[in-house]
């Protein structure tokens, strides 16, 4: 199934340039439990379905139910499936032999290996890359180009890449799906491959953003130890700043602590280190 143009089909190019500003800006304005992103892929699609289906109350229902359902990738890369589904949806209308429920589990198979790749490629490697460089601007001085720079390539690149990607999305329908994930193996390579590269990443941020040196001196007589400089330095450059990047981790991973917790015990910790002398 293709969508190449819309010459030939119910929608307008205007269609699916709005599908595709509404997708945009609300596609994660409804999170919830029961549902996550379904209300906001529902409120996309239903400008779409109410063209389509306008001389078919019931099949109309049918549509807004089945896309109520629960829902949840990642938003950006995810912004292809939104495109597939429509383009699912007009061959339907259209006639073509689409059923509910390979419009349903088209959507369901796509949203596992999208938020895989997403998640590993945008999150976990492209924005930490562009927080890296943003924080080496402002760290010292606190220059605000950093935090501006970072809002300005991110939100370019996004809304960029959801824009190309949406319209990339209902152009190919389902080929969109087969092109990407028709072998397994290749998949879960490119996400292991990107994951690793987000982990080294944020690795590079740790040890470069995070300031934790210890100002306490062992003084005998004449002789002053430096903590820092002649035992922990010596050890490994940076230890300090790892073992408590890895006592967060631990933290929020193995004892499921909030932000706002870890955040609380990080300033509780830091003052009274200060207080004593020791950091």
């Amino acid at each position: 199934m293709k969508n190449k143009n819309t010459s030939d089909g119910l929608l307008t190019k205007k269609d699916i340039d709005r599908a595709a500003w509404s997708y945009i800006f609300f596609s994660q304005a409804t999170q919830n439990f029961e549902r996550m992103m379904g209300l906001a892929f529902c409120h996309v699609v239903e400008p779409i379905l109410r063209k389509l289906y306008k001389n078919n109350d019931e099949e109309y229902k049918n549509a807004l139910k089945r896309h109520m359902q629960f829902y949840n990738t990642e938003p950006q890369l995810g912004s292809l499936i939104p495109g597939i589904t429509i383009a699912m949806e007009e061959a339907r209308a259209k006639g073509d032999d689409v059923s509910e429920e390979l419009i349903v589990n088209t959507k369901n198979a796509l949203m596992g290996p999208f938020a895989g790749i997403g998640d590993s490629l945008l999150i976990g490697t492209y924005s930490p890359i562009l927080l890296s460089i943003a924080m080496s601007m402002c760290i010292d001085d606190g220059n605000p180009v950093g935090p501006l720079f970072f809002c300005a390539v991110w939100l370019v690149t996004i809304v960029g890449l959801q824009w190309f990607l949406f319209h990339k999305g209902y152009s190919m329908g389902l080929d969109a799906a087969n092109t990407f994930f028709k072998n397994k193996d290749i998949t879960n390579k490119i996400t292991t491959g990107l994951t690793m590269m987000g982990l080294i990443v944020i690795g590079g941020v740790a040890s470069t953003t995070v300031k934790a040196n210890f100002i306490y001196k062992f003084v005998s007589g004449d002789m002053a130890i430096s903590i820092q400089e002649q035992v922990f330095d010596k050890i490994m450059p940076a230890i300090v700043p790892l073992c408590l990047t890895l006592a967060v981790w631990y933290l929020m991973d193995k004892k499921k602590w909030s932000a706002n917790k870890i955040i609380l015990g990080i300033v509780i910790f830091s003052a009274v280190m200060v207080v004593l002398g020791i950091m």
